[in-house]
C-alpha cells in the first residue's frame, strides 16, 4: 500500500510538459513571421525544453492561411500578422482554447475568446535612403510622403515600393485600415500610381530593393522586420509617421485538429509568458504587448515615443468585416482604378 501511495505522489506531480521531456514530442508551427527575426524567442524555447521537437516553418501570410484550411495533418500553432484572415479561421472554429493563467491575464484588447491573441505590438513604417535628403525633404507623415511624390513624380517614378494588396494579407489589411483612418488616403494611392509603384508581397523584397538602390522610398512596411534590417545597413532610415502610425498584432492560436496539442499549449503559454515578453521587449523589434515588462521594444515605450498617433488595429468581430469577399472585391476594384488614374 505504502508503495502505491508513493507511486500515486509521484504521478500526481508530473506535468505534461515533463511527460513531453521524457517522450520527446514533435510541434510543428506555421508561421507568417521571419526566423530570423524571432529567432531568440525560439532559441530559448528550445533551451527551456529541448525535448520539444521544434519545427518552425516561415511563410507568406496567404500561404500559413491556406495551409489552415486545407492541410491535413494540420498545424499544431498558426501565426500570422494578416489578422483578418487569423480572426475569420477562429470564427470559423479552426482554433481550440488556451485554458491557462497567462491566457486568461493577458490584456483583454490583445485576445479574443482565449482562442487567439496578438503577443507582438509593431508599428507600420515607411523607409527612405538617406540619400533621399540631398533631392528633397524626407516624408515624417502621410500628407509630406503624398506631396513628394507629386513634386518630385519625375525623380522618384520606378523608385517607389510598398505591399500588393491582391498578393498579400497583411499588406491588405494595412491599406484598409489606411482608408478607413486617413480621408486622402486614395489621393496617396493615385500619387503612388502616377509614380509607377512596384508592388511587392513581403516586407523583405521591399527592403532588399531599398538596400541595393531599386528603391528610394517604400511605405507601409513592417516596423519590426525595417528595423531589424536597419541595423546593419545605415543607408536606410525608418520612420515611423508622426500623422498616425498603424500598428498591427501578429496573432497566434492553436488549431483544432493540432495533432500535439500539448506541446502547443506549452509554447503558446511560453509565447505569452512574462519570460517570453521579457525577450520580445529586449531581443527583437517585435515589441511585447505586456505592460509590465521593460526593454527597447514594448508596447508603452513605443506609446512614450509616438503618443496619441498610434493606431492599433483592434483584435475583435470588427476583424471579419475585412475577409468579406464583397467588400474586398469593392476594395480592390477602387485600388485598380485610383493605382493607374494618374499614369501615363
Amino acid at each position: 500500500m505504502k508503495i502505491w501511495v508513493a507511486a500515486m505522489l509521484i504521478l500526481a506531480c508530473v506535468t505534461p510538459a515533463t511527460l513531453m521531456a521524457q517522450s520527446g514530442m514533435p510541434l510543428n508551427v506555421e508561421a507568417a513571421l521571419d526566423r530570423q527575426v524571432v529567432a531568440p524567442l525560439l532559441d530559448a524555447f528550445e533551451r527551456v525544453y529541448p525535448e520539444i521537437d521544434l519545427t518552425y516553418h516561415d511563410k507568406s501570410t496567404l500561404e500559413v492561411d491556406r495551409i489552415v484550411r486545407d492541410e491535413r495533418p494540420a498545424p499544431d500553432v498558426v501565426i500570422s500578422s494578416a489578422m483578418p484572415w487569423q480572426m475569420a479561421r477562429v470564427n470559423e472554429g479552426l482554433a481550440q482554447p488556451l485554458n491557462s493563467g497567462v491566457a486568461q491575464k493577458w490584456p483583454e484588447w490583445a485576445k479574443w475568446r482565449d482562442e487567439v491573441f496578438g503577443f507582438t505590438f509593431e508599428p507600420i513604417v515607411t523607409v527612405y535612403r538617406l540619400n533621399l535628403a540631398k533631392h528633397m525633404m524626407p516624408p515624417t507623415t502621410h500628407a509630406t510622403l503624398n506631396a513628394i511624390l507629386r513634386s518630385h513624380r519625375e525623380l522618384l517614378r520606378g523608385r517607389v515600393t510598398t505591399y500588393s494588396p491582391s498578393g498579400s494579407g497583411i499588406g491588405y489589411t494595412l491599406f484598409q485600415q489606411d482608408a478607413r483612418y486617413s480621408p486622402r488616403f486614395w489621393d496617396l494611392v493615385a500619387a503612388m500610381g502616377a509614380a509607377d509603384v512596384s508592388l511587392e508581397n513581403s516586407t523583405q523584397a521591399m527592403l532588399n530593393g531599398l538596400t541595393d538602390g531599386t528603391y528610394w522610398v517604400g511605405y507601409n512596411l513592417l516596423g519590426s522586420y525595417a528595423m531589424h534590417w536597419a541595423r546593419n545597413h545605415p543607408d536606410l532610415i525608418v520612420q515611423i509617421p508622426q500623422d498616425y502610425a498603424l500598428v498591427m498584432m501578429r496573432m497566434a492560436f492553436i488549431h483544432r485538429d493540432a495533432p500535439h496539442p500539448a506541446a502547443a499549449r506549452v509554447f503558446m503559454n511560453f509565447l505569452l509568458s512574462f519570460e517570453g515578453q521579457k525577450i520580445l521587449a529586449g531581443s527583437t523589434p517585435l515589441f511585447s504587448v505586456l505592460p509590465d515588462v521593460t526593454g527597447p521594444y514594448t508596447a508603452q515605450r513605443l506609446r512614450d515615443q509616438v503618443g496619441d498617433s498610434l493606431y492599433p488595429i483592434p483584435i475583435n468581430a470588427g476583424l471579419l468585416a475585412f475577409v468579406d469577399p464583397m467588400r474586398r472585391a469593392a476594395f480592390m476594384n477602387r485600388w485598380n482604378r485610383e493605382i493607374q488614374i494618374l499614369s501615363p
